[in-house]
């Protein structure tokens, strides 16, 4: 298992799903990638991603208007 980081701060909606979903391509099954995102509309964007594409939602998290996820790719 291995773990990336992607840096979506300052992407408007789409913008940090579409790198998400890129991100994800390179991953494999198991890895963990950590999203840090400043936009407030990527908080319910990443919950569909994870439900449309079958990753689990590890963990989502805010500080200081950063919005962190963890995302398993499946």
């Amino acid at each position: 298992m291995s773990t990336a980081t992607l840096d979506a701060k300052g992407l408007n909606c789409p913008m940090p799903i579409v790198k998400t979903k890129k991100a994800m391509k390179d991953l494999e099954g198991g890895d963990i990638l950590t999203v840090e995102a400043t936009d407030p509309g990527s908080v319910k964007d990443m919950e569909a991603f994870c439900r449309m594409t079958g990753n689990e939602l590890v963990d989502s998290s805010e500080a200081e208007g950063i919005y962190i996820y963890q995302i398993k790719k499946s």
